[in-house]
């Protein structure tokens, strides 16, 4: 630019300290610009971000926060891309919550594995699934099959027509609708549903 008192020009080069992509230039051509000293920061001239590097940003209510761990995956789903869903890994959880809308609530941060068919823009608005347990390959049944006596769980299998027998079971993981069936029945066990129906 040109300083005042000699009005002289003068070139400065700025380089940037990252390889990105440049996402904002606050600043015009005439702008005033000073640089980073022990009294002010100084003007951002550009925010530039490596878009190969992204980072999901969320909240979790204080209730559920006790239950996640730094490493755990989540599945991303972002309302600008339709039908598709990204794969994350939980890298921090805020050791301070901020209260919100009357609720505390504690930042966490994920990086997202990136998707090469589908570019993620900066400022996206996402929702985040946090995977606790998961469980692949398994036999589950209907929860609303179950009965439970004594603290333990049983259910009805067909050992001829109409004619039914208890079963006592262990089971695993369960999403509210479908349980995971570790032992007790097995894949071509036919079980009593309390409509008559059976499956």
């Amino acid at each position: 630019g040109t300083t005042k008192d000699s009005g002289k020009r003068t070139n400065t080069i700025v380089i940037s300290t990252i390889e990105g992509t440049v996402l904002d230039v606050p600043v015009e051509e005439g702008f005033s610009v000073t640089e980073t000293n022990n009294f002010n920061a100084g003007t951002t001239i550009a925010s530039i971000a490596n878009m190969g590097d992204m980072i999901f940003k969320g909240k979790v209510d204080e209730s559920e926060v006790g239950k996640i761990k730094e490493g755990m995956p989540l599945i991303l789903t972002i309302g600008a891309i339709e039908n598709t869903t990204f794969d994350a890994v939980l890298m921090y959880i805020s050791p301070k919550g901020v209260k919100e809308n009357g609720a505390i609530q504690f930042e966490i941060k994920a990086d997202v594995v990136l998707n090469d068919t589908v570019y993620i823009r900066a400022g996206y608005s996402a929702n985040a699934d946090i995977v606790l347990h998961r469980a692949d390959s398994v036999l589950t049944i209907r929860e609303s099959l179950l009965q439970f006596e004594n603290g333990k769980v049983y259910i009805e299998i067909e050992l001829d027509s109409m004619q039914f027998e208890r079963r006592d079971i262990e089971t695993g993981l369960s999403d509210g609708i479908n349980v995971e069936i570790i032992d007790g029945v097995d894949i071509d066990e036919k079980i009593k549903i309390w409509n008559g129906a059976l499956k």
